[in-house]
């Protein structure tokens, strides 16, 4: 993306105005959203119709977002999470379930590892820490048949570690990790 299209889209990302609509994107300040009946309500409730109820659940302001950083990113859509342990739950979640092994620097943010060796370990997921300056031999050794990813943080929160990504990325992709 050119500079002046990638600056472009930062600020008019994600969001289409129609004919007579903001120029810019409105911020919603409402927690819940008003209907006409109890039927549309429960449309919403059981996904049979897109909108709003809730933000908790659903934002407009926050789908915008989501929208414009999709459209920066060259992607098909984007998510948002209330914090950075919600994030990383989300993301490594979504690629592993019971039964199966997560290769993580031993330099992460302590909440974090606390989600996966305790929390995440209970739902049946494995996690391997390991010191982020491991040669590539021992990090090949850490590799199971079901690794489904490593996780690191670059820089890592409070070691200031700055994760080999390229390293991680290199091992990962010969045990056809990526």
């Amino acid at each position: 993306m050119s500079k002046q299209k990638f600056e472009t889209t930062c600020i008019q990302g994600g969001y289409k105005p129609k004919n007579g609509e903001p120029r810019q994107v409105p911020i919603y300040q409402s927690t819940t959203f008003k209907y006409d009946t109890s039927e549309d309500m429960a449309k919403l409730f059981d996904l049979e119709a897109s909108g709003y109820f809730y933000t908790r659940l659903q934002n407009p302001t926050n789908d915008l977002v989501a929208a414009k950083i999709a459209e920066m990113e060259g992607g098909t859509a984007a998510m948002l999470t209330s914090s950075g342990q919600a994030a990383n739950f989300f993301a490594t979640f979504n690629l592993a379930n019971c039964g199966d092994h997560i290769i993580a620097s031993s330099t992460i943010y302590g909440g974090t590892f606390n989600l996966f060796a305790v929390t995440m370990k209970k739902m049946g997921i494995d996690f391997t820490f390991v010191d982020p300056y491991i040669s590539e031999e021992e990090l090949d050794k850490a590799f199971k048949p079901n690794t489904k990813c490593v996780f690191g943080e670059t820089i890592a929160n409070p070691a200031l570690v700055c994760f080999d990504i390229e390293k991680f990325a290199r091992v990962a992709h010969k045990h056809g990790v990526s």
